[in-house]
């Protein structure tokens, strides 16, 4: 075996992550590792890769005992990780960060920067991803980020590359190359293991698959004898039930309307309205200017023209502080980015939008906070030691759940959920689903942007999508996938 890990353990705190973790990878195999969020998936790869050290148990790595004590020991031994959110420098190059801490020196130690930025083109150019070598990470989106990561463990030739939710922000495909990345590193004899929560791809990549539930391994063994129903309720611990359509409701007042909403290079001419009540999707191919849009009704970017309306009444937005005040709120797709502090304990990411709730004589009452934060931990299920701890220390959906918790105190009536449920497992999804429901039932609105079209179809009343940076069209809740890719890549219009 290439790697062999046997009864491993970890606690942060009070919390234990792993109490018997199992997995064994072989040269030549894509091993899939699958769970629930806070199941101990990235704990286990985190102790693999060197960034944590594990209590107890035993890793073999190789036929020998191995206890890495840092990444750069790991990835010295062979073993390379690609994150889930990116860890790259934002200020550096494409080049830069895919030979970071590896770079070719001159004499005298300057960078050879024109060898580097060479590398890194064949790199770029061999797999054909979308990038240039000198571009500056910090103005890449998200799956283009994705993308610099997976260069950089390529470039580190490692013998066991682990992928932590890969193809969580990339389009259709762009997943098929990360797939047909993954099969040439299986062919040359590298092991691969793959984190994900997409159901639908395990087929397409994987060999074996080990399942963890509450920090142990509840199953292990070849992909193909296990059914996908069969590893959701080893991932869940009970039997999910089929998904259904949300139940629509009468659709009250209009609460938001944008109309003209044009930002240069961005979107152009935006049009929509979103009522009480109702759960409006927002679909597009990435690029298409969905994100976008979000961020500028949020205030965050400035629009060139455009009229937005809050209530009936038309509204001044030029900041997020505005945008609260009218009583927008936005759950980013990067939520540890610009979703969460995530140094910062639970309570104080809960209630940092709302603190004139919880205060007295300009002081925060801490007894407050703490009912706060205890009421939203209960009521969202967030698994946490305490309301103390940091949200960074999270698990993805449960720091997705905070997230969501900070809007939910804050009482706002308009949610922007971009990519709500980027990275979260299928029992998290449902909770998440539950929530925009009851928000809708309740007199909010809600504009749910997201690349997985069959979440829409669950959720929306009615689903505009998105070509380009204008509305291309607007289907029924109740539509079909082809319709919704028509719409989004033929120079076509739909209408209900």
């Amino acid at each position: 075996m290439l790697l062999d890990l046997n009864g491993i353990q970890k606690r942060f705190g009070g919390v234990t992550a792993l109490r018997d973790g199992n997995l064994s990878v072989a040269p030549g195999e894509v091993h899939l590792l699958l769970g629930e969020n806070g199941a101990g998936k990235s704990t286990l790869m985190k102790i693999v890769a060197g960034m944590e050290r594990r209590d107890a148990g035993r890793m073999l790595w190789q036929g020998r005992a191995a206890a890495f004590r840092s990444p750069a020991e790991a990835a010295a031994a062979g073993i390379a990780m690609v994150h889930q959110e990116s860890l790259l420098a934002p200020h550096l190059t494409v080049a830069e960060n895919i030979f970071l801490g590896r770079e070719e020196r001159l004499p005298f130690g300057w960078v050879n920067r024109r060898r580097m930025i060479e590398q890194a083109s064949r790199i770029i150019e061999e797999h054909q991803f979308p990038l240039h070598a000198d571009w500056r990470v910090e103005r890449l989106s998200p799956a283009a980020k994705q993308l610099v990561g997976i260069c950089r463990a390529i470039q580190h030739g490692s013998s066991l590359l682990i992928f932590d939710e890969p193809t969580s922000s990339l389009s259709g495909a762009e997943s098929e190359e990360v797939f047909r990345i993954v099969r040439t590193l299986r062919a040359r004899g590298m092991g691969a293991i793959y984190i994900t929560h997409r159901l639908e791809e395990l087929r397409a990549i994987g060999d074996r698959v080990t399942i963890l539930r509450d920090g142990a391994t509840v199953h292990t063994g070849p992909l193909a004898e296990v059914s996908t129903d069969r590893i959701i309720q080893h991932m869940v611990g009970r039997e999910m039930v089929a998904s259904c359509r949300r139940q629509p409701v009468a659709p009250g007042v209009e609460l938001l309307r944008v109309d003209g909403l044009t930002r240069r290079g961005a979107f152009q001419d935006v049009a929509f309205s979103l009522r009480a009540g109702e759960i409006v999707g927002l679909a597009g191919l990435i690029g298409a200017g969905r994100t976008e849009t979000c961020l500028a009704i949020f205030g965050v970017h400035p629009i060139d023209r455009g009229t937005i309306f809050v209530d009936g009444q038309p509204a001044r937005i030029g900041s997020p502080r505005e945008a609260v005040a009218a009583g927008i709120a936005l759950v980013t797709e990067d939520r540890q980015k610009t979703g969460l502090a995530v140094r910062l304990p639970i309570s104080c990411n809960i209630t940092m939008a709302n603190l004139r709730q919880i205060s007295r004589l300009g002081m925060i009452d801490g007894r407050a906070e703490g009912r706060v934060t205890a009421e939203y931990i209960a009521r969202l299920r967030i698994r946490a030691s305490s309301g103390r701890q940091a949200a960074g220390r999270l698990s993805g959906g449960n720091q997705q759940k905070v997230a969501i918790a900070k809007w939910l105190f804050r009482r706002a009536h308009v949610f922007l959920f971009d990519e709500p449920t980027r990275g979260i497992d299928v029992g998290a999804k449902a909770e998440v689903f539950e929530l925009m429901d009851e928000l809708a039932r309740s007199g909010a609105a809600v504009l749910m942007v997201s690349s997985e079209m069959q979440e829409l179809l669950q959720v929306a009343d009615r689903i505009l999508v998105m070509r380009q940076g204008r509305i291309a069209g607007e289907l029924p809740g109740r539509t079909t996938q082809e319709a919704i890719m028509r719409c989004a890549a033929l120079d076509q219009e739909s209408t209900l």
